[in-house]
């Protein structure tokens, strides 16, 4: 391997690039590799009986995709009821989900040496759901761990101190 090669390595390695959005006054980012796609709002079939945080269900050319309120998951206050929510649809193990943002970011790049464990004075809603943080100029980038996010039972047991997520 040429010197510029190994250097190349390097820099991927202490680096991360994610797909940003908004919920409340949070700023959110996942992995840009596991970002399908964005977009506004979208018609939504009531999924009856279903975990509260689930909005629904969305027709996304001809496959359905759950859509999880993200501030429901968070555990914060509803969105104004005149406020259209944005889908970013997420690709996971078990497929497609989309999560109910507030507002869509940019793509960031970022280096790994920002990086930090969750702050403690996060809620405890949030801190279950996030990988780490890193420290921008003007704010905190929370790390969504997207498995964690769209596992439901994990979002019970974030509620129960005792239980541990994986």
């Amino acid at each position: 391997m040429t010197g510029t090669a190994i250097a190349k390595v390097e820099s991927d390695r202490t680096r991360g690039t994610f797909a940003t959005f908004y919920v409340a006054d949070l700023f959110f980012g996942v992995d840009v590799l596991r970002v399908q796609e964005v977009l506004r709002s979208q018609p939504m079939t009531r999924a009856p009986r279903g975990p509260e945080v689930i909005e629904g269900l969305i027709n996304l050319r001809g496959q359905i995709v759950t859509a999880i309120d993200m501030r429901r998951r968070l555990r914060l206050e509803p969105r104004a009821a005149d406020a259209a929510p944005m889908n970013v649809v997420v690709r996971t193990e078990d497929g497609a989900v989309s999560l109910l943002v507030d507002a869509i970011g940019d793509v960031l790049d970022v280096e790994s040496d920002a990086f930090e464990r969750p702050p403690e004075n996060l809620n405890a809603g949030a801190r279950a759901l996030i990988r780490g943080v890193y420290k921008l100029e003007d704010r905190l980038l929370l790390v969504l761990d997207t498995e964690r996010t769209v596992d439901l039972a994990c979002g019970r047991a974030a509620q129960q101190p005792e239980q541990i997520c994986p």
